[in-house]
């Protein structure tokens, strides 16, 4: 049987070194969330966000706008965030409406308090010096740190997805640890011939049970960052019932990544908070 990797395990990780770093801080660190629209899924993120912020000690504030909001006007809010010395996160949560510019709002954001790691320039400190960069984007070094434990040098990673928040810099990441990294996405002829050869198979495309027990190697590790909600309650990108028994060792959902994010969120507000007063992480 496979063995089950319960995010639970990198969040106490990362609790214990935040609350740690906070006993070297003066004050307590400060991250705001801007938020648009009124997306159910986005309003059930940030809850959890703030409620992992005041269990950690840190100071969070959401900033709502309606849908019909213009770009210039969360670009002025992102401005005065930068400038507000109190401030040590910003992030904006995502989808936003069509309507507003994703990367006019992101280029903003000042890399030093880029929580996300989705500003251009963190974008490209990470393509260069890989999750040594002190803001890595949540999710993926979520996953890193699930696969701590795993000689990755060698290994041949099959990502599925290929979003700015998972997929490519999850690829970048790996890279970093000596992997070899392909990247499947939509566009992708015959899949299967691809995840089939994975040692470690990451999918993040938001379809449930997309991936099916003849698409993966046997004895594998998988890794599923998809949260579906269906009838049956939520589901992952993979089918972990016809899967499971298959692999070495997959990650559940719920309970798995998406537990790792906001703790690893909170740990890159710290940082932010820690490198502003000089303290060494």
């Amino acid at each position: 049987m496979a063995k089950i990797l319960y995010g639970d395990t990198v969040r106490e990780a990362v609790r214990a070194r935040v609350e740690e770093n906070l006993s070297k801080l003066r004050t307590a660190p400060k991250l705001v969330i801007i938020h648009v629209g009124s997306d159910p899924a986005s309003e059930v993120y940030i809850g959890s966000k703030v409620r992992e912020a005041i269990k950690a000690g840190i100071t969070c504030e959401v900033k709502s706008y309606r849908s019909d909001v213009e770009t210039e006007t969360i670009v002025k809010e992102v401005r005065r965030l930068n400038s507000d010395n109190s401030v040590n996160g910003i992030m904006v949560q995502l989808p936003l409406p069509d309507t507003i510019s994703v990367f006019r709002v992101m280029k903003e954001i000042s890399p030093k308090k880029d929580v996300d790691g989705l500003n251009p320039f963190s974008v490209g400190r990470l393509m260069g010096y890989g999750e040594e960069w002190n803001l890595a984007p949540c999710t993926p070094s979520g996953i890193m740190e699930m696969l701590s434990d795993v000689d990755l040098e060698g290994k041949h990673v099959v990502i599925v997805g290929r979003s700015n928040i998972v997929g490519k810099p999850l690829a970048m990441m790996l890279l970093e640890k000596n992997a070899t990294v392909t990247i499947c996405h939509s566009h992708t002829k015959n899949l299967a011939d691809y995840t089939i050869q994975a040692d470690i198979l990451v999918v993040a495309v938001g379809k449930p049970k997309f991936v099916t027990a003849d698409m993966v190697k046997k004895n594998a590790i998988v890794i599923d960052v998809g949260i579906n909600r269906t009838e049956d309650g939520l589901v992952g990108d993979v089918d972990f019932k016809e899967i499971e028994p298959l692999v070495s060792a997959i990650t559940p959902v719920p309970k798995g990544v998406g537990v790792t994010t906001v703790a690893k969120l909170m740990e890159n507000v710290v940082k932010s908070a820690m490198r502003e007063e000089g303290v060494d992480y």
